[in-house]
């Protein structure tokens, strides 16, 4: 038996020894809820579709064992290898995201998704994580080296990220990019003018998408005025959280998995406040908000610039996908169809999300001799 003792100069032991197990813990927990709300809400949308009634539940438990070994296997990169990792990932993700325009099935009037063998396979989850990475490395060495066109490489990989997602038409997906990106750009400490020039592209872009999107049209009217179409599925899972009051209905008793056909997805959070109450609702909350603060926390204590851009912007849209998805449930935004982080069935979200997470612990590792960044901005090597 491997001993991870601190003396221990393995690659393992120094991975435990400085990785924040808490965070890690956090994920852990939030995997077990996922299986638990999976067990309970899938069965009846399978059976409804006339598949066996585990079938999601089996497919979500073989998922996780990749899933779990890709946030371990990433989390034991250096900075380096981190920034390598999502220059290749973003390349492999966006040209198969280019794909999905020419050869994707088209559901729910979108083009989104690629088959592969059995699989189907999302690319722009495992762009947002790379994309992400890429743009703080290019914001990072803008400020460390004076006249690296760092900030206009970023500015031009976000406009094809959001150009492709646009013509997929994918606006959620659209949206939490260009606010991870924004909050990335507000970091790195550039000028009002062009932040305020990023914040009306990206109004101009939600007035268009409005204007020539049916659907997004059709759920922004019917968010704004229920009586102008069908909310059917908002509406039964607003009743969830009150038929579940404050302890639930209790396992197994709840009535919105049956009748709403994406409760094992978008609206697994109802499915939790119906049977377990808003209790568990509130749990589930915790659990992302101390993730989120946490690794906050933590990378603002870091010094190399890069850790800090990219580590708080892939907690960012961390964060920003579990707050998007549990708002949809309550009806305080518009329908997005974001998966609950961890928690919502989804082979391709779990993967990506792994990738994530596994590059925010590998680049909020306690590493000594780690690069740091003096008050003057330019880096140093302990």
């Amino acid at each position: 038996m491997i001993r991870l003792a601190r003396t221990n100069r393995s690659q393992l032991a120094e991975w435990w020894w400085t990785v924040d197990k808490w965070t890690l813990f956090g994920l852990l927990c939030l995997m077990l809820i996922g299986g638990v709300l999976t067990l309970a809400a899938s069965p009846a949308v399978a059976m409804r579709i006339h598949l066996p009634p585990f079938h999601f539940v089996y497919r979500q438990m073989f998922f996780l064992v990749p899933t779990i070994a890709t946030i371990v296997g990433v989390s034991l990169l250096n900075v380096r290898q981190v920034r390598r990792l999502a220059a290749v990932v973003f390349l492999i993700a966006f040209s198969l995201m280019v794909l999905t325009l020419f050869i994707g099935p088209e559901v729910k009037g979108a083009h989104r998704w690629l088959q592969i063998g059995p699989l189907a396979i999302q690319p722009s989850e495992f762009v947002k994580p790379s994309f992400i990475v890429l743009a703080a490395w290019m914001f990072a060495e803008a400020q460390r080296t004076p006249g690296f066109p760092g900030s206009a490489i970023a500015l031009a990989l976000y406009a094809m990220v959001v150009g492709v997602l646009a013509l997929q038409p994918d606006f959620g997906q659209l949206m939490l990019v260009t606010m991870v990106f924004g909050a990335i750009f507000f970091m790195a400490g550039l000028s009002w003018r062009w932040i305020g020039s990023l914040a009306v592209v990206a109004l101009v872009g939600a007035v268009f998408a409005y204007t020539l999107m049916p659907h997004v049209t059709s759920r922004v009217d019917r968010f704004l005025n229920p009586d102008s179409g069908d909310t059917y599925q908002i509406d039964r899972a607003l009743d969830a959280f009150h038929t579940g009051g404050f302890f639930g209905r209790g396992p197994g008793e709840g009535e919105v998995k049956r009748i709403l056909p994406d409760a094992h997805t978008d609206f697994i959070f109802a499915v939790a406040a119906e049977e377990y109450g808003i209790i568990a609702g509130l749990l589930i909350i915790g659990v992302f908000s101390f993730v989120v603060l946490r690794t906050l926390r933590r990378s603002m204590e870091e010094q190399d610039l890069f850790v800090q851009f990219a580590s708080c912007g892939l907690v960012a849209l961390f964060g920003l996908q579990a707050l998007i998805n549990m708002a949809v449930n309550v009806n305080l935004i518009p329908a997005k169809g974001m998966t609950l982080p961890f928690i919502s069935y989804g082979g391709s979200s779990m993967i990506a999300l792994a990738l994530t997470m596994g590059m925010l612990l590998a680049l909020t590792r306690r590493r000594a001799g780690a690069s740091v960044t003096p008050p003057n901005g330019k880096r140093a090597h302990a």
